[in-house]
């Protein structure tokens, strides 16, 4: 498999679950997102929520990545800007997709970002994967679609459609990370500003025109203890720790493993209803989150293998 990533030395395990793990507890942090954007998000918040998510965390990257802010040269500023135009497309059609759809779906959709990831980061390299690794994330998702049977499935909406966008999306964002030469070269606190700077001025050019909803001071005003909490996690964790994290452990790992951990994002999710909306999975849906584990331990190891 390429090493476009320019991995570290993968071959130690210590070394491997040093980045794997941090990109776990991002599949974590995302899977528990899903409760907390649908207790705060509105079809006519969406997009103040979003501005308000981003503009939370922007002044303190600023002030804390200042001097390091103002080295980055004019072809870093262009990547992570770039990188940044992504990231707004994929939290837009994400964020109007869990509105507009269950979560079941969302949840199902959005791990197909396991199989998208392999497959175009072999086109682009003209190498094709490992056909291990191909095994392990299509059990993977066989496992996730068991996880979600409990909720059933509905007929294909819009918010199904946005879904799987998102997931197209999310495999851009990620092999871009690790195909533009100056982003990979560049500080990553730097990098994370720039990059959710360009989105939060996104999300602000699209909320200042009428009829997109509700505004971010309006929204704001309205929010109570419970709706800021909310708005806080995804802040704080589920984008300045989860964006922070993947650019990192994308310049030492492969793009398709970083896809395949980030992938158990719908095992975290049932985990995160069942332990704070009640949700019962039954049995298939535990047999569905041993095959998630099950195949992304193996993915994993296969990457490891293929990477030395």
């Amino acid at each position: 498999m390429s090493s476009l990533a320019a991995p570290v030395s993968l071959g130690a395990p210590r070394r491997a679950w040093l980045t794997d793990l941090p990109v776990l507890l991002v599949a974590v942090v995302w899977g528990a997102s899903y409760l907390a954007a649908k207790g705060i998000t509105t079809t006519h918040t969406v997009i103040a929520v979003l501005v308000l998510r981003f503009a939370v965390v922007l002044p303190v990257l600023v002030v804390a990545g200042w001097r390091k802010l103002r080295a980055l040269t004019a072809a870093q500023w262009r990547g992570a800007a770039a990188l940044g135009l992504i990231l707004s497309g994929i939290f837009l059609l994400e964020t109007y997709g869990v509105v507009h759809t269950s979560a079941t779906n969302a949840g199902l959709i959005i791990s197909l970002t396991m199989i998208f990831t392999p497959l175009a980061e072999a086109a682009v390299t003209k190498v094709s994967p490992p056909r291990a690794f191909l095994a392990a994330a299509a059990l993977s998702v066989a496992g996730v679609v068991l996880l979600t049977q409990g909720g059933g499935f509905t007929t294909p909406s819009l918010g199904d459609l946005l879904m799987l966008l998102a997931a197209l999306a999310r495999t851009v964002h990620v092999l871009a990370m690790s195909r533009i030469k100056a982003v990979r070269s560049a500080d990553s606190l730097s990098l994370t500003t720039v990059q959710l700077g360009s989105a939060v001025a996104v999300f602000a050019v699209i909320a200042a025109f009428p009829g997109t909803g509700a505004s971010p001071w309006a929204t704001a005003l309205d929010f109570g203890p419970r709706e800021w909490a909310g708005l806080v996690f995804l802040s704080v964790f589920c984008t300045l720790f989860a964006f922070f994290v993947q650019m990192w452990a994308v310049r030492r790992s492969s793009p398709s493993r970083v896809s395949l951990l980030l992938g158990t994002e719908p095992l975290w999710a049932a985990a995160a209803g069942i332990a704070l909306a009640g949700d019962r999975p039954g049995v298939l849906g535990l047999a569905g989150a041993v095959l998630v584990l099950a195949g992304t331990t193996w993915g994993r190891r296969t990457a490891d293998e293929d990477a030395r």
